[in-house]
C-alpha cells in the first residue's frame, strides 16, 4: 500500500474521533457510535482508493453503512478493509478511559474474515514473541512468558476484560502468582499494549469479539508482538456458520499469519478518550486536538501524530 495511502487514513479516523467524543459521558452510546460511523463513511469517500469492508458494523441488512461487503472507489482489484469506527462504545457513553476509532487494511484475501462471535485470545509483546500456546494452561503460557521476559511470574500484568465469563481464569491467572488488570472494554488497545513497553501491560488473556482480534493482530504484526486465537461458537447455529463459511476445524489455533497475512498491511487509529495507546480529544479555545499513529508492516514504521485542529 502506498505510504501516501496510509496516511490518508488518519482524516478518516480522526473525523471520526471527533464526531464521536461530543457524545462523551451522556449514556447514549448507540448515538456516539452512530456520528463515528457517519463521519468515517462520509470520509472516506474522499480518499482516492478501492478496498472492500471484510470486518465493519455487521452484515448489509443489519448496517446500513460500512457493512461488510461494502466497497469504496472505483479501481480494478480492492484491497481489504477491517474498521471500528467506535472501538469502547460503552466507554464513551460512561466517560470511561480506552476508545478509539479504528481502520486496517491489507492487500486483497489478507486479513481474515471473522465470524461475528468470540474468540479466545493471548497476545504478548516482541520479547515473549513464539512462546505462547493458546493450548497451554494460563500458568504454563505465563511461566513461559516471564522467562522470555526475564521477569518473575510475579511481575507480569494481565490485562482481561472484566466480565464474569473470565472469573475462572482470573482465579487461575492470580493462583500463578500474576497480576491483574481489569479493563471495561477495548481489547484491541488491550492487545497492542502488551506491545509498547511503557504501557505496564505483559499479556492480554481472555475471550472477546473476534473483530477485535483481526484488527489488533494487524498492530502487533507492525510492532513485533505476537498473538493467537481460537473461535468460540456459543451455540450449534454458530458452529453451522462456521461449517457454511468453509471452516471446518471450529477448535483451530489462529495465529497472527493466519489473522493478518504478509506485508502488505497499515493500521490507524485516533483516541477518543484516553487509553494505554493514545490521548484522547482535547478541545481548547480554539482548536480540536486529536492524537493518532499511523503503523506500516512493509516498512516497519510507526508514526505518533498530534493534530490541531482549527474550530
Amino acid at each position: 500500500m502506498d505510504r501516501n495511502l496510509a496516511l490518508e487514513f488518519v482524516r478518516v479516523t480522526e473525523a471520526a474521533a471527533v464526531a464521536a467524543v461530543k457524545w462523551l459521558g451522556r449514556g447514549d452510546g448507540k448515538a456516539a457510535d452512530k456520528a463515528a460511523v457517519d463521519e468515517m463513511r462520509a470520509r472516506f469517500q474522499d480518499v482516492d482508493f478501492f478496498g472492500e469492508v471484510v470486518i465493519g458494523e455487521g452484515e448489509k441488512d443489519q448496517a446500513p453503512q460500512l457493512y461488510v461487503g461494502e466497497q469504496f472507489g472505483k479501481g480494478e482489484v480492492p484491497f481489504d478493509i477491517a474498521v471500528d469506527p467506535l472501538e469502547c462504545t460503552d466507554s464513551v457513553a460512561n466517560g470511561r478511559p480506552n476508545a478509539m476509532t479504528v481502520v486496517a487494511t491489507g492487500a486483497q484475501g489478507t486479513l481474515f474474515r471473522a465470524p461475528d462471535m468470540y474468540m479466545d485470545k493471548i497476545a504478548v509483546g516482541s520479547k515473549a514473541k513464539g512462546v505462547i500456546d493458546l493450548t497451554m494452561s494460563p500458568k504454563e503460557n505465563l511461566r513461559r512468558i516471564a522467562r522470555a521476559l526475564t521477569k518473575d511470574v510475579s511481575e507480569l500484568v494481565v490485562c482481561v476484560l472484566d466480565r464474569a465469563r473470565h472469573d475462572l481464569l482470573i482465579q487461575e491467572i492470580r493462583e500463578a502468582g500474576a497480576r491483574v488488570r481489569l479493563i471495561t472494554d477495548g481489547d484491541v488497545a488491550g492487545a497492542i499494549a502488551t506491545a509498547l513497553p511503557e504501557s505496564g501491560i505483559d499479556v492480554l488473556m481472555g475471550t472477546g469479539a473476534s473483530a477485535e482480534a483481526v484488527l489488533a493482530a494487524v498492530a502487533l504484526k507492525c510492532l513485533g508482538g505476537d498473538m493467537q486465537c481460537r473461535l468460540a461458537p456459543k451455540d450449534e447455529a454458530q458452529e453451522e456458520q462456521l461449517k457454511t463459511m468453509g471452516i471446518d476445524d471450529i477448535h483451530a489455533i489462529l495465529t497472527l499469519e493466519d489473522l493478518a497475512q504478509g506485508k502488505d498491511l497499515s493500521f490507524t487509529a485516533t483516541g477518543v478518550v484516553d487509553g494505554p495507546l493514545l490521548n484522547g480529544v482535547r478541545y481548547t479555545s480554539s482548536t480540536v486536538i486529536t492524537h493518532s499513529v499511523v503503523m506500516r508492516v512493509k516498512t516497519g514504521t510507526i508514526r505518533f501524530l498530534e493534530t490541531h485542529h482549527r474550530l
